[in-house]
């Protein structure tokens, strides 16, 4: 599976579940972190939670286990690092606070319209 099958993947994984204002940002180009990163808006800590649990099932499921999680005791922003591709999810607070749009500007926003419903 290359990274960006990966990355929509999990933003289809967060949709499922109804994750608010999901984004994938091509950032390979900007840095070694990851080369996709995907942010996704929950509306309460057990939602965060679930499409955290969702999308580290979904993507396992298809032979891509998480190397890394953080997160899950504070319950407003779950990371999960699958190497080339970062799966941020937020309660809203948390997503404006870190900003990391702003903060990741120049990276390239990928058409998830065929992925995901729209907000």
């Amino acid at each position: 599976m290359t990274p960006k099958e990966l990355a929509l993947a999990a933003a289809a994984a967060l949709d499922s579940k109804k994750g608010r204002d999901i984004k994938v940002l091509e950032t390979a180009h900007l840095t070694t972190l990851a080369d996709y990163f995907v942010l996704c808006t929950a509306t309460s800590t057990t939602q965060v939670k679930a499409l955290a649990d969702t999308c580290e099932k979904m993507l396992k499921d298809l032979g891509e286990p998480p190397h890394h999680v953080e997160g899950h005791r504070e319950g407003g922003w779950i990371l999960l690092d699958f190497s080339s591709v970062v799966v941020h999810v937020f309660m809203e607070e948390s997503r404006k606070f870190y900003d990391l749009e702003r903060l990741w500007a120049d990276a390239t926003p990928v058409d998830i319209s065929g992925v995901v419903e729209p907000d």
